[in-house]
């Protein structure tokens, strides 16, 4: 089934890039109305699980996007630790490959009933929105388009029975019509026209990345970075609505 949101503001996805769990407090306590945020590598690794034990005393959504991408038995272990928590989603790298993607579902299945919590769904990046076409060719040497190369891990992920995949918008369109309507699709890389894209390659604004069949928006600076950080998630929820 595909997914249902009861507002805009449930579609998008607050970033925590901030360096320990008092700043983390202070932006959510800055920013009350979102209720999705975004726990990174900086924040968990400066704060653990204390970070998420926080979010949840708030009612928060969690989304824990460590990238996991290592080989299966590792990726089980981290799996297995991940599904303990009681979050949304969790990331991990498609480039793992299959049996490290799989090892890291049933692992995650296996820790979240070990904790009598709801499993975490799993999903994969394909491609980083911080790489472009010319990286991909240049840089890792990957000899496909970029949107083919994103569709092949998000197939592999797919294969692996995760749940969905973190991509570029610019990929949303074919991933949505290939993967099908079940298929989630997390899309970092979004910025609104009134803001300046940063250090992200390939963006698309929020109504474009709707469009294309993104089911939720990873948006941070724009928000977090601006004036008032509450105008703006509301301004963003209004674009939206």
């Amino acid at each position: 089934m595909a997914q249902r949101f009861n507002s805009p503001s449930d579609r998008l996805i607050v970033p925590l890039d901030v360096p320990d769990i008092a700043a983390a407090r202070r932006l959510v306590d800055r920013i009350p109305q979102v209720t999705f945020w975004k726990v990174g590598l900086e924040l968990f690794v400066s704060s653990g699980p204390e970070i998420l034990e926080y979010l949840k005393s708030q009612g928060k959504r969690i989304f824990l996007d460590l990238k996991f991408h290592d080989i299966p038995n590792t990726m089980a272990g981290a799996g297995r630790a991940a599904g303990r928590y009681g979050v949304d989603l969790v990331t991990v790298h498609a480039t793992a490959g299959l049996a490290a993607l799989k090892a890291a579902q049933a692992a995650a299945e296996e820790g979240a009933a070990a904790a009598q919590v709801d499993a975490p769904k799993l999903i994969a990046v394909t491609v980083l929105t911080s790489i472009d076409g010319r990286s991909l060719a240049f840089d890792l040497k990957i000899p496909l388009e970029l949107s083919d190369y994103a569709l092949q891990m998000a197939l592999l992920s797919q294969q692996a029975g995760l749940a969905g995949s973190v991509c570029s918008p610019q990929e949303a369109e074919l991933l949505r019509r290939c993967c099908g309507d079940n298929w989630l699709l997390v899309c970092p890389g979004v910025r609104p026209h009134w803001s300046q894209t940063g250090d992200q390659r390939r963006v698309m604004t929020p109504g474009e990345a709707i469009a294309a069949g993104a089911d939720f928006l990873v948006i941070g600076r724009p928000i977090t970075q601006a004036d008032d950080p509450g105008a703006a998630f509301q301004r963003l929820c209004d674009e939206l609505g």
